[in-house]
C-alpha cells in the first residue's frame, strides 16, 4: 500500500485508511511489510507477493491464508473488522465475535452466491447498486458505498493529443480487442497502458499481439500512477469496452478527474458512473462505441473533472463507510 502500478482495490483501501486516520480513528492495516501507511501496520510478509514473484500468489497459498486469518486472531482489539479480501475470508469471518464489514470488490456469481448465503455473519458493503441486484436474498447488505479517491492533484487538460486510451488489464473481460477494433475502424492511434497476467497470455497472443504496431496500436505495458494520469489528461477519450458485469470501474473516475471523457459498454455499474452525453457516452455495442468517438468533442472536459471530484472523492466514500460502521455498532448494543 499504496500500489506502485496496477491495484484498484489496494488504492481504495489505502485511501480509506488515510482518510479515517485524518478523522481521528485508530486504524490497523493488514498489508505487506513494504507498505507506506499512517496506520499501525501488521504484516505476515516483508514484500508484496507480486513484487516478490510468488508463483501462486492468486491462490490460497500459505501466506495468503496467514494474511487473511491474522486479523481475526486479533479481533478483540477492534470495534470493527473491515475486510476487503472477500469470499476467501468468509469461513473465518463467520466465527468472528467482533462485527465484520466486508466490502465486495468483485461480482456475485452463481458459485459464490451459495457461500454468501451460508456464511452470513459479515455485513456486506456493495460498491454499486447494480452489484446488489445479484446478492442472495439472505445476505445482509448494509449499504452501497461508491469508490472514491483523493483526486484533487490529478492533472487536468482542456485539450487532447488525439489518441484513444485503454487502461488497466489486458483480458477478454476488459475487452481490449474491442478497443483495438474501434481504433482500427476510425484510423486513430490507441495507447494500451495495461498489465498482462499469465492467465491472459493466450488471449493476448490471439487477439492483441498480432494487432500491435509502433505507430497506431501501441502497448506500453503497465504504468505507474503519474504516467497513467498524464496519459488520461491528454487522451481524446478512455475506451472501456467491458464484456462482464463490472461492479465498479475505477479507471473511469480517474479518467474523468483528468478531464478525459469515457466511452463504455452498458454493463454492470456503468450507468452509475458515467453520465451519458455529459462525461462521455454509454453504448450498447462496438458500432455504438465507434459512433460515440466521432462526437466525443462535444463533451466538456472541465465538467468531467468537476463531476468526478464531486461524486467520487475520498471524503464522500469515507462518509459512507463511517455511517455503516455506526449503524453496525448500534445494532450490536
Amino acid at each position: 500500500m499504496p500500489p506502485k502500478k496496477y491495484g484498484g482495490s489496494e488504492r481504495i483501501v489505502y485511501t480509506l485508511t488515510e482518510e479515517l486516520i485524518k478523522r481521528g480513528h485508530e486504524v490497523t492495516l493488514f498489508a505487506s511489510g513494504d507498505s507506506q501507511t499512517s496506520a499501525k501496520l501488521v504484516s505476515v510478509y516483508p514484500r508484496s507477493l507480486r513484487e516478490a514473484k510468488i508463483k501462486d500468489m492468486y491462490d490460497l497459498n500459505d501466506l495468503t491464508l496467514l494474511h487473511l486469518g491474522t486479523p481475526y486472531t486479533m479481533e478483540d482489539q477492534f470495534d470493527i473488522v473491515h475486510d476487503h479480501i472477500g469470499v476467501f475470508s468468509l469461513p473465518v469471518a463467520q466465527k468472528s465475535k467482533t462485527p465484520v464489514l466486508m466490502t465486495l470488490h468483485g461480482p456475485f456469481t452463481a458459485t459464490n452466491r451459495r457461500l454468501y448465503s451460508t456464511f452470513r455473519n459479515p455485513y456486506l458493503a456493495a460498491i454499486s447498486r447494480s452489484q446488489v441486484k445479484f446478492a442472495p436474498p439472505v445476505a445482509t447488505v448494509a449499504g452501497v458505498v461508491y469508490n472514491g479517491l483523493a483526486m484533487d492533484g490529478y492533472p487536468y487538460s482542456s485539450e487532447n493529443d488525439g489518441y484513444l486510451l485503454f487502461v488497466g488489464r489486458i483480458s477478454m473481460e476488459k475487452g481490449t480487442h474491442h478497443a483495438i477494433e474501434v481504433a482500427q475502424n476510425l484510423d486513430l492511434p490507441l495507447i494500451i497502458a495495461a498489465k498482462l497476467d499469465l492467465t491472459d497470455v493466450a488471449y493476448f497472443n490471439e487477439y492483441v499481439g498480432p494487432q500491435l504496431s509502433d505507430d497506431r496500436i501501441r502497448w506500453i505495458g503497465e504504468v505507474d500512477e503519474v504516467e497513467r494520469n498524464k496519459l488520461m489528461s491528454r487522451a481524446l477519450c478512455l475506451l472501456h469496452p467491458i464484456t462482464w458485469r463490472e461492479p465498479f470501474g475505477l479507471t473511469m473516475i480517474e479518467a474523468m478527474a483528468c478531464g478525459c471523457p469515457v466511452i463504455a459498454f452498458n454493463k454492470g455499474s456503468i450507468l452509475e458512473i458515467v453520465v451519458d452525453g455529459k462525461t462521455g457516452f454509454i453504448v450498447e455495442d462496438l458500432e455504438g462505441m465507434i459512433e460515440a468517438v466521432s462526437k466525443v468533442g462535444s463533451i466538456d472536459r472541465s465538467f468531467c473533472r468537476r463531476y468526478a471530484l464531486d461524486n467520487f472523492n475520498a471524503g464522500r466514500m469515507t462518509d459512507g463507510y463511517e455511517d455503516i460502521y455506526r449503524r453496525i455498532l448500534e445494532n450490536k448494543k
